[in-house]
């Protein structure tokens, strides 16, 4: 991965620390193959696939193991079983959820967290990452309701996982990537499908959902630009946004807005803290104003 302009001099400072520096990434579903050249790229350090430990038993997209605690928490700990597993002081886990979009509430949103921790400086940062999600459900009536379905959600490409019934049936197929495997699949479970029906969902493990992949990539992105991002004051990574202040003013009126005027850059080791005006901003549009658009 290249990098231009400013954030090649940053990068270029953080690779002092990490440069060669293995990092260890608990995952089993082929996420490494997209974090670890990102992550390479901006600071230098040798993503590790670790292996050795189902992080299925941690919580599954399919319902069948709840995830315990919160997305970053769950991350934290996976990071945390790999660099024990590991014995290296530098890992991460990315961990990923499903819900509707935050503006209309009517699509579906994936939102993805990759956790850096660093044990020799104490450092935990955080990358994020969000969008579109191919995450849709049907409860089929019939194969060609099934069929229909796969075309939809760009199966083969994005896999499938179904189950008789109902959402909640333990009897799982996983992993379904032809159609000749769909197809023998939906007649399994119709068959122990009591109504005959059968519940059919993409599945939204890493390395079976491109659609997913793609904001773990963006995950990794950001947290690269952070850790690439390093204090002024100690030189500690993820020098970073901690903060927003509001009060851009109108183009129009003048009068301050609810839009971000600046951003506060803050130190997570020292405390160390800048306001930096949004450069590429430099007036509201009348439409954001309460005084033009009450």
């Amino acid at each position: 991965m290249s990098l231009n302009g400013p954030m090649a001099a940053y990068a270029a400072s953080t690779r002092s620390l990490y440069r060669g520096q293995r990092a260890a990434f608990l995952t089993q579903h082929g996420k490494e193959r997209i974090v670890g050249p990102v992550l390479e790229g901006f600071v230098g350090c040798l993503v590790e696939r670790v292996a050795g430990y189902d992080t299925d038993l941690l919580g599954t997209f399919t319902r069948d193991i709840p995830r315990a605690g919160t997305q970053i928490e769950a991350a934290r700990h996976k990071a945390r079983i790999g660099m024990e597993l590991s014995g290296l002081s530098v890992g991460l886990a990315s961990e990923g959820s499903f819900t509707r979009d935050p503006f209309a509430g009517m699509f579906p949103w994936n939102i993805e967290f990759l956790v850096f921790l660093d044990d020799l400086l104490g450092l935990e940062v955080v990358g994020m990452a969000q969008g579109r999600a191919n995450s849709a459900q049907i409860l089929a009536a019939n194969w060609e309701d099934a069929e229909r379905f796969a075309h939809t959600v760009r199966f083969p490409e994005h896999y499938l996982v179904l189950r008789p019934d109902h959402d909640g049936d333990p009897r799982i197929r996983k992993g379904i990537a032809d159609w000749s495997a769909f197809k023998a699949a939906y007649e399994e479970a119709a068959a122990q499908s009591p109504s005959g029906r059968v519940f059919v969902e993409v599945d939204l493990r890493a390395y079976a959902n491109p659609t997913r992949l793609i904001n773990i990539r963006l995950a990794a992105v950001d947290l690269g630009r952070r850790l690439a991002s390093l204090c002024p004051v100690c030189r500690t990574p993820g020098f970073w946004t901690v903060e927003v202040i509001a009060g851009l003013p109108c183009q129009a009126c003048g009068a301050p807005t609810r839009e971000t005027r600046a951003e506060v850059h803050g130190c997570l080791k020292c405390g160390h803290r800048v306001t930096r005006d949004l450069k590429d901003r430099a007036q509201a549009d009348p439409a954001r104003c309460d005084i033009c658009n009450p």
